[in-house]
């Protein structure tokens, strides 16, 4: 697997998120009702997740349509996929905090 990025925690609650060279591309605000806004680099809203029935996450982009979810990995680590089910990345926790990501 490829590493394609991470997430490092931020202040307040926020979640930065990178590409592999370490340039920023975006941000996660826990939102008002809980979940967290996601946001690009720009700042501009680009969706939202919350969490799902049975554990993980539900991801929506800004017009309420669903994107995909993450849930647990079976052997640890986050797995996140697209609406039609299939497997996009695999994230695992780094040692500085955050997780770092892996393309399938």
């Amino acid at each position: 697997m490829k590493k394609d990025g991470y997430s490092r925690p931020g202040f307040f609650g926020t979640i930065n998120h990178y590409d592999a060279s370490g340039k920023k591309i975006g941000e996660s605000r826990p939102g008002f009702f809980g979940g967290m806004n996601n946001y690009d680099a720009n700042g501009h809203k680009v969706g939202h997740s919350s969490p799902g029935f049975f554990g993980g996450m539900n991801h929506y982009d800004n017009n309420g349509h669903k994107t995909g979810y993450s849930s647990p990995g079976l052997f640890g680590g986050v797995n996140t996929y697209d609406n039609n089910g299939h497997k996009k990345r695999h994230s695992e926790k780094s040692f500085l905090g955050g997780y770092n990501h892996y393309e399938e």
